[in-house]
């Protein structure tokens, strides 16, 4: 449902053949990567004649007809961050959802007093046999040959 409506000129071309009409557009409270969707009421109101295959617009101007157009290029890159921004704003919500289910605790550093235990099937080995410091390694004998 529409928030509320805003009643904005637009104009298409430049200064010397150029079309303006006044719109209303329909706020919505919703995040999205368009600006604005151009519609029906627009095209009734400017006569304008969208053609989506070759990504054109046209409409009767003052002196010629008026075209208003992008690439292929342009509209694949503007494709990938509509698709972007919607993953992001999906995410989001499920983040969302997922803080309200996961109490926040945390851990109190005097609670815990175990100490870390390896694994069975390892053996000690001195880290350098001609020191006197008697430091050792820990290594695990279940490792494959590889």
């Amino acid at each position: 449902m529409p928030i509320e409506q805003i009643v904005l000129p637009v104009t298409f071309e430049d200064q010397f053949n150029y079309r303006t009409e006044t719109l209303t557009f329909e706020v919505v409270g919703f995040p999205g990567t368009f600006h604005t969707i151009l519609g029906h009421p627009c095209y009734a109101k400017f006569m304008a004649i969208p053609n989506y295959t070759y990504l054109k617009l046209k409409m009767t101007g003052p002196h010629e007809v008026i075209t208003v157009g992008t690439s292929f290029q342009r509209a694949y890159e503007c494709e990938v961050e509509c698709c972007g921004h919607a993953a992001t704003i999906v995410a989001s919500g499920e983040l969302a959802t997922l803080k309200e289910k996961v109490t926040e605790e945390v851990p109190d550093a005097k609670k815990s007093t175990r100490s870390f235990e390896s694994a069975e099937g390892f053996k000690e080995v001195l880290i350098d046999p001609g020191s006197t410091e008697g430091k050792t390694v820990r290594i695990g004998t279940m490792l494959s040959s590889e």
